[in-house]
């Protein structure tokens, strides 16, 4: 059986991945090299365990901030866009605590199957990708912050993840780069079983060793349309040419939408724009972290992957533009100047923008749609989760397409 997956994301690897160890004909088709989109300059933590999703009750009081400041982390910028607006109303329906429980559930449920399926990959492939094991810390900046992670710690609690709040000194203790940083910790939430890992380094391990095993790549190759017949797709219009499948997997990140509309699908996915900067770190003792770490306040991230420091944040709803403003990099600079000083040189900060492709809630879309090809499975809409969900989705993904 022949499967042609459209996307060579993480999420698109992954699926190829997935089913050529299961012994499917793979074909993998993208507009650019593997990990060019979202997947390449991430975040780079997988948070297996630490999953709150953006749509939660706090953002009604952000709402002001979202709209009018140009330095919030968190922006939103109305478009002449009816997909905008059609999904910001959605997303703002889903900050209310039950639609944030029913989420956290959902995503903690497909990351622990994504840490098991990961690991599979790792034995498998065995991707020289900086992975790391050492833990994250999501810091808080004053008391009612802190109040909300513990409420949100509980409710993950109670779904199986293990963590625990830490104290400033606790903080300091597990990671000592951040001891010029504590006066402005109230507290932490400590996950200890957390990982990283360079998304980029994996995505090109993937690509190496798959088309080693027989998978065909089609790079910087245009997807055009579909040629649909009786409710299957038989076979998608590219630039280099048609190629037929029995069976497809659309993991496009934000070109999901557009792609979908022609085959009658709705998919609320819409690009959240983020940015991040990769620091060559100083050798010296304690100088940069080990442990990856969330300033929650910044809603920026710092994940060590090998002699490199990652710093990734932003989350802005501002259509498809992928232009990098000075600004916030600088502000991605200016938070690794406040948290970690020493961490390294920042004359050389590799600036890197990424359309996040995110639904409402954040839970990925995975499966067939109504109005859809029944031969065609979605596997996109994994936000900032993308490297995090990228192999339980996979998973789930080949499982829908397995005879029988």
């Amino acid at each position: 059986m022949h499967v042609c997956v459209l996307g060579a994301g993480i999420v698109g690897l992954a699926t190829a991945w997935q089913l050529n160890r299961q012994g499917f004909q793979v074909s993998v088709i993208d507009r650019a090299a593997p990990g060019a989109g979202a997947s390449g300059g991430n975040g780079a933590q997988l948070s297996y365990s630490y999953v709150q999703p953006l749509a939660d009750p706090s953002i009604w009081k952000q709402l002001p901030r979202l709209l009018l400041s140009p330095s919030s982390p968190l922006k939103l910028r109305p478009q002449l866009d009816p997909l905008q607006w059609r999904w910001a109303l959605a997303f703002l329906a889903a900050c209310n605590a039950r639609t944030s429980h029913a989420s956290t559930a959902s995503l903690l449920a497909l990351a622990a199957r994504s840490r098991a399926a990961f690991e599979a990959m790792r034995a498998d492939v065995a991707p020289d990708c900086d992975f790391s094991a050492t833990g994250k810390l999501v810091l808080y900046a004053g008391a009612a912050s802190l109040a909300g992670a513990q409420r949100q710690l509980e409710l993950q609690r109670a779904m199986g993840s293990q963590q625990r709040l830490v104290t400033a000194d606790e903080c300091i203790a597990i990671e000592p780069a951040l001891a010029s940083y504590q006066a402005r910790i109230a507290g932490a939430v400590h996950t200890p079983s957390e990982c990283a890992a360079d998304c980029l380094k994996v995505c090109t391990e993937l690509l190496r060793v798959l088309r080693a095993r027989g998978v065909r790549f089609m790079l910087d190759t245009e997807i055009t349309g579909f040629d649909a017949r009786a409710g299957r797709v038989a076979a998608v219009h590219a630039a280099a040419g048609d190629v037929e499948a029995d069976a497809f997997v659309m993991a496009l990140g934000t070109a999901s939408h557009r792609l979908g509309r022609q085959l009658g699908a709705y998919l609320p996915v819409y690009p959240l724009k983020g940015y991040s900067i990769t620091v060559e770190v100083d050798p010296a003792p304690d100088a940069a972290p080990r442990v990856s770490v969330t300033d929650s306040a910044r809603k920026v991230v710092f994940a060590r992957i090998g002699s490199r420091l990652r710093v990734a944040g932003m989350a802005e709803l501002v259509g498809h533009d992928a232009s990098i403003p000075a600004q916030r990099i600088e502000a991605l600079a200016e938070a690794t100047r406040a948290v970690f000083p020493r961490a390294g040189r920042l004359d050389a900060l590799q600036p890197w923008t990424g359309m996040r492709p995110a639904t409402p809630t954040g839970v990925p879309i995975v499966g067939r749609l109504a109005g859809a090809p029944s031969n065609m499975v979605f596997n996109t809409g994994h936000g900032a989760l993308g490297f995090t969900l990228a192999f339980g989705s996979a998973e789930r993904a080949a499982e829908l397409i397995r005879p029988g």
